[in-house]
């Protein structure tokens, strides 16, 4: 089997109370309990503002604030950054559309995903990705909290999908994860990036008939 990628993140999270019995306070770490409203309303003003002409650098954190009607200092109590931000916007906003179905079939459950992906890409959203992959160019900093706060996510999600398709004989044993998943996916970003012919959902069907039959016949020999 394939090296695969794991990263973790860490989560910080503070208490506020006093102890009923004698008064005293307990021990907290610093920072106030999160808002989880206005983290949400955060989060969408963030995609709300980015949509809109100018898109990565010319959003500013004081606008996304006013937009969500807290303070800036609310913003970077949670976000270090404008990319982890707008990485975690965008990441949030497509969590539920894009989790890997288990159907019993690997071609169906990687099918169905790159089927919502495709949708995604072809919404209003589309342009918070290609605002995020043309930033992250030149700019290290948002093309690295792509890949932690969305890309590594759903990849190991993704591995653990075809490790049940090589656990069912569907495909071979040993295979490189890392490298199905990028002939998997790279046509479609190439599409949606390049757009020298549409992107039909339908392509989906077609790449994995292509990857996942071909591995499969493998598997079979």
């Amino acid at each position: 089997m394939a090296q695969n990628h794991v990263r973790s993140a860490g989560m910080r999270n503070g208490s506020n109370g006093r102890n009923g019995s004698n008064g005293t306070a307990p021990k907290r770490t610093p920072g106030r309990p999160r808002s989880e409203e206005s983290r949400q309303s955060i989060l969408r003003s963030t995609l709300k503002l980015l949509k809109q002409e100018g898109g990565f650098p010319d959003l500013c954190i004081e606008a996304i604030a006013a937009d969500a009607n807290v303070g800036k200092t609310t913003v970077y109590r949670w976000w270090p950054t404008k990319a982890a931000l707008v990485a975690d916007a965008f990441s949030a906003s497509a969590e539920q559309e894009l989790q890997f179905p288990n159907t019993g079939s690997v071609y169906t459950d990687m099918r169905l995903q790159m089927r919502g992906l495709i949708r995604i890409f072809r919404s209003q959203r589309g342009k918070v990705v290609a605002a995020l992959l043309a930033g992250g160019q030149s700019d290290p900093e948002l093309l690295e909290a792509y890949r932690d706060r969305f890309l590594w996510p759903r990849r190991r999600q993704a591995y653990q999908t075809l490790q049940r398709g090589v656990d069912r004989g569907e495909l071979p044993a040993g295979s490189n994860f890392d490298r199905i998943l990028d002939t998997l996916y790279g046509p479609i970003l190439m599409r949606f990036l390049i757009r020298h012919v549409k992107l039909e959902e339908s392509f989906a069907d077609e790449v994995c008939g292509l990857v996942l039959k071909g591995l499969d016949h493998k598997a079979a020999r």
